[in-house]
């Protein structure tokens, strides 16, 4: 069990990415305060590498899923067995393809008939009068 009172969310993927990313931030503001631009870029490149870390971990259990966890799933060290379904409202299981609600030939909609688009009624022209539009809606223009 974990020491912690409420799940404050701490996974191995969190704890990766962020030293991986504080460390490309770390090599970035070098970078920054002296000027060069490979450190820069080898910064941002240790940065990027960072979040592709983080996310190839959540997507193999290491990370939390959106909102609160059961309490024996509080520990870090202990992987999420909801991840290969994919989370639902989750970014990155949707990016990865994972989260989709996939419908079957019972659950989908049954398709209109073709001939309810010839009987929708379709408005004719407005008279306007009463009812102020766009452009009278402030009085006369002069």
């Amino acid at each position: 069990m974990s020491a912690h009172q409420y799940d404050h969310g701490h996974t191995v993927a969190g704890w990766t990415g962020f030293g991986i990313v504080t460390a490309g931030s770390a090599v970035l503001a070098l970078g920054v305060c002296t000027g060069s631009g490979v450190s820069r870029a080898v910064g941002l490149g240790i940065v990027l590498l960072g979040l592709l870390v983080t996310w190839a971990l959540h997507l193999t259990g290491w990370g939390k899923p959106t909102g609160r966890r059961p309490r024996e799933q509080w520990d870090w060290r202990v992987r999420d067995p909801g991840a290969g379904d994919g989370h639902p409202g989750c970014l990155g299981c949707r990016l990865a393809g994972r989260g989709r609600r996939r419908t079957t030939a019972a659950e989908s909609p049954a398709p209109a008939p073709a001939s309810a688009s010839a009987s929708i009624p379709v408005p004719g022209p407005r008279s306007g009068a009463g009812e102020p539009g766009p452009v009278d809606a402030g009085g006369p223009v002069r």
